[in-house]
């Protein structure tokens, strides 16, 4: 098999493609190609997810893994070795709906339709992942946070999710396609483990060790790294750029592991955005309501945490959070690795300290301490799926009601991802009390000169820095009410 060879399943067969452009779109290649015409292309963003596909994989307990994902933003090389499902093939061969269809057609989820497929395929992924047991209507809303929907208001498609479990399966034979994707992965490695495969342009190359990807990175400095690629895929949608060569990094091994150490937590560049903040909130489960409101699920089943960090986005959400943990990047290349302060990565709007062949390998996260004090929090349009206007991230660690040293990280208020300085002195030495949040917020609000945007103005954003700050400090509080508990139900 040629190394820029394309193989994937779908409809229980395997899809062989070997001309596949690198920048292809799955979404262009299952419409235009494989006539998947229940694929729809609403925004061409990741935003709708009326391109909702479902990709199957081997976890590591042996069985499938389904993650419902946006197709429009998903190259169509980044699926090798997977399972491909959209909404025409999840039904049985003798036409029976899969019960994530008729749940929908019962409780009347659909109105114009053009939706629906891309629901359809996230309470399919939920439901497979479930393995046929009850949804609760958390569950159901965490499932959809990255599908809209402008006719039903919502509460038939909720309905829809939590009703699945009564209808009769429709079973897919994993052994089968556990076996199809094994003989894909087995074709695929030919290629030594220490040898560079060849990369004539155009092309796209999946090293599978961490000393090919640094051997291809040496020898194509210019070639377009990509994961998950959520930022790639609006390149090639909205700016039109093309792509002659793709180094793809999630299939190094190295680079897909999450390691717990004695004193910190090790996440692989690689590793999914679901597993990274999985791993993070089993550490500090108060982040959980954050990691929530991270982009929509399909966004964080699809995109790596390696990657956002690496994009180096100021309006990125995990580089404040990262920031005020303390977090460091381990930066690799063929000359050797090296580990940097994450605050210390990014010197200008989107250039980062990588030098010449490198790339990062991973991201140490520090173990939370008994004296931790911490919390995050972002402010955008819409709750959830949604690019934060401003997101703070506060670190501290206090020791008998004084703030022994302090840790903030900023987004949305300068040209890169940054550590409140000014503010994290004002905090340092002082009460752990009312007051001294105010005063701190006063020196947040004018730490920053942020630009006015879409999103929100400068006074706005300084404003909301402030308020962050000292809304930390109210919900810190016993008896406070989480803003996670206050939820808000879905219009009917």
């Amino acid at each position: 098999m040629s190394p820029g060879a394309l193989r994937f399943v779908h409809r229980d067969a395997v899809v062989a493609l070997d001309n596949v452009p690198p920048d292809r779109t799955l979404l262009d290649l299952l419409r235009e190609d494989l006539h998947c015409t229940a694929v729809k292309e609403g925004c061409a963003s990741g935003d709708c997810g009326a391109c909702t596909v479902t990709l199957a994989e081997p976890s590591a307990d042996g069985r499938l893994r389904y993650r419902a994902i946006n197709s429009c933003i998903r190259l169509a090389h980044g699926v090798h070795g997977m399972a491909v499902f959209t909404a025409q093939d999840i039904a049985a061969a003798d036409g029976t709906l899969h019960p994530a269809q008729r749940a929908m057609l019962a409780c009347h989820g659909s109105q114009c339709g053009f939706c629906t497929p891309g629901f359809v395929m996230s309470l399919f992924a939920l439901r497979q992942n479930q393995r046929g047991q009850p949804v609760s209507r958390p569950q159901a809303l965490h499932a959809l946070s990255g599908n809209l929907c402008r006719c039903t208001g919502y509460r038939p498609i909720l309905d829809a999710a939590q009703t699945m479990h009564h209808w009769p399966d429709v079973p897919i034979d994993e052994a089968s396609l556990l076996q199809k994707l094994q003989h894909i992965t087995q074709d695929g490695q030919e290629v030594a483990a220490d040898s560079v495969p060849n990369f004539p342009a155009p092309a796209y190359a999946r090293p599978a060790t961490l000393a090919q990807l640094l051997a291809l990175r040496a020898a194509q400095p210019h070639a377009l790294l990509a994961a998950g690629t959520t930022d790639v895929g609006l390149w090639v949608t909205k700016q039109h750029r093309r792509f002659g060569q793709i180094i793809d990094v999630t299939r190094v091994a190295e680079l897909r592991r999450v390691e717990r150490g004695t004193q910190s937590l090790s996440i692989g560049a690689a590793v999914p955005l679901t597993e990274s903040f999985d791993a993070l909130a089993a550490e500090r489960p108060q982040l959980q309501p954050f990691f929530d409101r991270f982009a929509g699920l399909p966004v964080r089943e699809s995109g790596t945490l390696g990657g956002n960090v690496a994009n180096g986005s100021p309006i990125g959400d995990s580089m404040p959070l990262l920031i005020a943990l303390g977090a460091s990047l381990v930066l690799a290349s063929t000359r050797g690795e090296r580990t940097l302060p994450i605050e210390d990565f990014y010197l200008a709007y989107r250039k980062t300290a990588l030098a010449p062949g490198e790339v990062l390998a991973r991201i140490d996260v520090p173990l939370p301490t008994a004296d931790e004090w911490l919390r995050a929090d972002k402010i955008s349009k819409r709750f959830e799926d949604d690019i934060s206007a401003v997101c703070l991230a506060v670190g501290l660690q206090v020791e008998d009601g004084v703030i022994r040293s302090a840790r903030i990280g900023a987004g949305g208020v300068a040209a890169v991802p940054s550590r409140a300085t000014k503010t994290e002195a004002a905090l340092a030495g002082q009460p752990c009390a009312e007051a001294t949040f105010d005063a701190a917020a006063r020196v947040l609000e004018a730490e920053f000169e942020p630009l006015s945007d879409m999103r929100a103005s400068a006074a706005y954003r300084r404003a909301v820095l402030g308020k962050l700050l000292r809304r930390g400090w109210q919900q810190s509080q016993p008896g406070a009410v989480a803003l996670a508990d206050l939820t808000v139900e879905p219009l009917t």
